[in-house]
């Protein structure tokens, strides 16, 4: 439990039903330290509640900032693995059989808006899943617990007004508050809006959409692990075969191909990889799908493959401070993060920034998915097509950089930053991002 209000409450609730449920209580708690005393204060919140209820307390912890920029994740999603892996390696030990966790209804909302606004497909709609089975390593067949989510039809609010009526404090998370990160966005703006404007039921409407799609998702898996042994085997795919199928179960033998090979297809890859099975076929055909795999097409058949990566072409990421500059070796550059006069700020309108947007910034190659709003245009789109509109080098295109605060990218080299912000010209002092070449 991390000491917010859903596990407090959460908590509270196992305590009163355990001898209903017939079941012995632990808590868990994982440290990310990604707030300082504050990060070591929840943990310390979450051990005298262990102790007031004679709870034993199993805790552990990692470094969840270095560990994001080391494996070029963001912090939720280091978060996320380190703190599930630390809950996989205690039913894998026997240590328990199952975990809670707290996510509530809104949670479910929140996810499945997350995955329309950066694209999905049904998997991807039916959020979070209300358990989830973990695997022993050995035998690798065997399963050792579950993550169960028992509060999935319970609202936030409805578990806040339980503690309070329980006169039970909890903790609250100052990076909950901080919009820089995409969800706390739609938590905070767009929901708002929706339930305000549209619907005040957009949030069970979302929950109800996972559901539905889980249950179909499951439909479709059955199905496509009856076809998959017919249409492929280990890294290759019968063309004839694959065409025989429904366009819908062409699509997912190719996801689940190549989930196995340990690459995951996005939508446009695999829309070009069904047009080059349907091509005509004069000898062998190559089609680039990213991360050095391709599809290689000859005759009636259909095989992945996977080059050595170049040494020159591994993924970076780097920390830039505002004020501040950053060195970033993989492509020669230095960056820039600058608060200045506008007087002085250059002529370019675009390249001037909200003064206030973040203390760090993030310095990175542009990744597979990544999706960016120019100024001027009508939506965002996905970085790949706007790179390839503007005829970036196929050769340079693997590294070229990108600039986040939080998870959203805010700084593209050779395209205008998003309108949203852009300091408008009553401000005089702005923030400038310059990329200049070393030794110039």
């Amino acid at each position: 439990m991390s000491g917010g209000a859903d596990s407090v409450a959460l908590l509270r609730l196992l305590l009163e039903l355990k001898n209903e449920l017939g079941i012995v209580l632990s808590v868990v708690h994982f440290n990310h330290h990604i707030r300082g005393s504050d990060s070591d204060s929840d943990e310390a919140f979450v051990l005298g509640l262990a102790e007031n209820y004679d709870l034993e307390l199993h805790r552990s912890g990692n470094d969840v900032p270095s560990y994001a920029a080391a494996e070029h994740l963001s912090l939720e999603a280091a978060a996320r693995r380190l703190r599930y892996r630390y809950f996989e390696s205690l039913m894998q030990q026997g240590v328990l059989d199952r975990i809670a966790t707290a996510h509530t209804l809104d949670d479910q909302a929140e996810t499945v808006l997350l995955r329309i606004l950066r694209g999905t497909g049904t998997r991807g709609l039916a959020g979070i899943f209300p358990a989830v089975e973990v695997r022993s390593e050995i035998p690798e067949s065997a399963t050792c617990g579950h993550i169960v989510r028992p509060l999935l039809q319970f609202r936030r609010n409805d578990l806040e007004e339980y503690l309070e009526g329980l006169a039970q404090p909890w903790r609250e998370d100052s990076t909950n508050l901080d919009l820089k990160h995409l969800r706390n966005r739609v938590r905070r703006q767009l929901l708002p809006i929706l339930e305000k404007e549209f619907t005040p039921a957009i949030r069970r409407r979302l929950a109800e959409l996972a559901e539905i799609a889980r249950e179909e998702d499951a439909y479709w898996q059955q199905t496509t692990n009856a076809v998959l042994p017919k249409v492929a085997s280990a890294n290759h795919v019968s063309v004839p075969q694959l065409l025989a199928q429904p366009v819908a179960v062409r699509r997912r033998v190719l996801r689940a191909l190549t989930h196995g090979l340990g690459f995951t297809l996005e939508f446009e890859q695999v829309e070009e990889i069904l047009a080059l099975a349907e091509s005509a076929c004069g000898g062998e055909k190559r089609l680039m799908l990213g991360d050095y795999w391709c599809a290689v097409r000859s005759d009636t058949r259909l095989c992945f493959e996977k080059d050595a990566a170049p040494p020159a072409a591994r993924d970076y990421q780097y920390l830039l401070p505002v004020p501040g500059r950053v060195h970033v070796p993989e492509i020669g550059s230095l960056f820039d993060a600058m608060l200045v006069q506008r007087g002085t700020a250059g002529e370019n309108v675009e390249e001037m920034l909200l003064p206030d947007m973040a203390t760090t910034f993030t310095v990175r190659n542009w990744r597979a998915g990544d999706r960016f709003f120019p100024a001027h245009s009508k939506s965002a789109k996905k970085l790949k097509e706007l790179l390839q509109q503007n005829h970036v080098p196929q050769s340079e295109r693997r590294l070229w950089p990108v600039v986040l605060r939080g998870d959203e990218i805010v700084w593209v080299r050779g395209l205008a930053c998003p309108a949203h912000v852009l300091a408008d010209k009553n401000q005089s002092r702005v923030l400038v991002i310059r990329e200049s070449r070393e030794g110039r």
